[in-house]
């Protein structure tokens, strides 16, 4: 297993058109330094634009995934990204002159070669890797969609189409080792699409680099001369084209009996690369598309975020039955006796949502007074916990949590269900309602029991600590 991040010795350039917008494309893989990531550049621009290639910058799903950031935008960029990431490339600048890189023969294979051709080499920094710790789960009814990715010691895809045409039917794939398999069993299958879809994705504007040299055209319905040329002209192609008997369209032989599921699995590589970061894990997925890999790789960046939070501060990243700890919480939180008032946090998701713990006990200073022979947590103190535990979730936006302070400017909708005894637990349950840049607006919630003892809504500012 590579323990070392990657990048390649030297430039290399790829020149085509791209397949949806049908421009004239040049693309060149640039070297980049250890811990730069992905990172795609407009050089046809003003200022030569950069943007990252990852999940929180996906603008559209459509026929391929687009990244963009305002008026930016790069299209179709999955054959590229699993190109980088079959090939383990941790940082690379990808140049280009259009706003879709070129298509090539509708595969990743021409990008592997120039991969291959530049070179690669180890740069002097560790690869770090997600390590999936617990099962996680994406499904949709509706489409039949359901993938499930299972902890696994190194990255495994297993994945199955089942489509209503003679021609593919249902298939099915495996691949046990990114290493070993990516470059001759997935890297050469191409794109595909099925002859009914031709004229929809023509006039929504799609496929204009489209053609028979780099896309495999699936007939799936009864088709005559007449509509042939009508695909001929729309298309803009020359020379013949026949239904022939294979039920591809010219009878355009495969590279693989299963090369449509290979195709989706070289698809679902590109979109994890999405992440950021390579995988330890098996995938299993079936009838994904680009769509269904994107929300899977937001809810797998959300527990990588959530594994990094509790890996900075208590170095423990194994599954277990709480996120922080009371001694982790002295790390992130400037309170102390007698006035910290969490002891545990279960549940955390980054700019989302928090869980927290507070066990009530007699020992509490403030029972000697409030009230004496009828012991009650006083209400201010119930908010004050709920607010701890809403800046555990504030505080871990930040880059530099521990150098940074939570203020409450406001609280909002406050009511008092119930009263908080000696002996109870209170779980606080917070929610991100609002966040930019340095201030947050969140909706609070405790709970005795499973019974509701109060809620608020409270407004807050991250300042610095100086």
């Amino acid at each position: 297993m590579l323990e070392q991040q990657r990048t390649i010795a030297k430039p290399v350039t790829v020149q085509g058109v791209g397949l949806h917008t049908g421009n004239p494309s040049t693309m060149t893989f640039v070297p980049a330094p250890a811990n730069t990531g992905i990172w795609f550049r407009r050089v046809d621009l003003d200022g030569k634009p950069e943007i990252k290639a990852d999940i929180d910058h996906v603008v559209d799903i459509s026929r391929g995934t687009t990244i963009g950031n305002g008026e930016l935008r790069i299209h179709t960029v999955e054959h590229v990204l699993a190109a980088l990431a079959g090939m383990m490339i941790d940082n690379v600048i990808v140049e280009l002159n259009a706003n879709e890189p070129p298509v090539m023969d509708g595969s990743a294979l021409p990008f592997v070669q120039a991969i291959k051709e530049a070179g690669i080499v180890e740069q002097d920094s560790p690869r770090d890797y997600f390590v999936i710790e617990k099962t996680i789960s994406y499904s949709d009814e509706k489409r039949g969609i359901d993938i499930v990715v299972f902890p696994s010691d190194e990255f495994r895809i297993t994945f199955m189409v089942d489509y209503k045409n003679p021609a593919l039917g249902t298939q099915y794939t495996s691949m046990y080792s990114l290493q070993d398999e990516f470059e001759t069993e997935f890297a050469p299958a191409r794109t595909f699409c099925f002859l009914h879809e031709v004229e929809t994705l023509i006039q929504q504007g799609l496929i204009k680099g489209g053609n028979l040299d780099n896309a495999i055209v699936i007939i799936d319905r009864q088709v005559n001369e007449d509509e042939i040329d009508h695909l001929k002209e729309l298309l803009g192609l020359s020379g013949d084209v026949k239904v022939g008997t294979s039920g591809i369209l010219n009878d355009k032989p495969l590279r693989f009996k299963n090369e449509p599921v290979r195709h989706k699995a070289l698809d679902l590589i590109g979109d994890l690369a999405l992440l950021g970061v390579p995988l330890k894990a098996h995938i299993i997925a079936a009838r994904s598309g680009h769509a269904a890999n994107v929300e899977l790789v937001r809810m797998l960046k959300k527990e990588w975020e959530k594994q990094r939070i509790t890996s900075r501060y208590s170095g423990d990243t194994t599954s277990r039955e709480y996120v922080f700890d009371a001694q982790t919480i002295l790390k992130i939180l400037p309170h102390r006796y007698p006035f910290l008032l969490v002891d545990k946090i279960i549940d955390l998701i980054p700019r989302e949502r928090v869980v927290g713990i507070k066990n009530v006990t007699l020992n509490e200073p403030f029972f000697q007074g409030h009230f004496p022979g009828h012991p009650i947590m006083p209400g201010v103190l119930i908010l004050e916990a709920m607010a701890q535990v809403g800046g555990i979730l504030l505080l871990n936006t930040e880059e530099n949590p521990e150098e940074k302070l939570v203020y409450f400017t406001g609280l909002d909708k406050v009511k008092f269900r119930k009263p908080v005894r000696p002996g109870d637990q209170i779980r606080f349950e917070l929610e991100m309602i609002k966040y930019r840049r340095a201030f947050c607006r969140m909706a609070g919630k405790a709970y005795v029991a499973g019974d509701l003892v109060c809620e608020a809504e409270l407004a807050a500012a991250v300042v610095d600590r100086n």
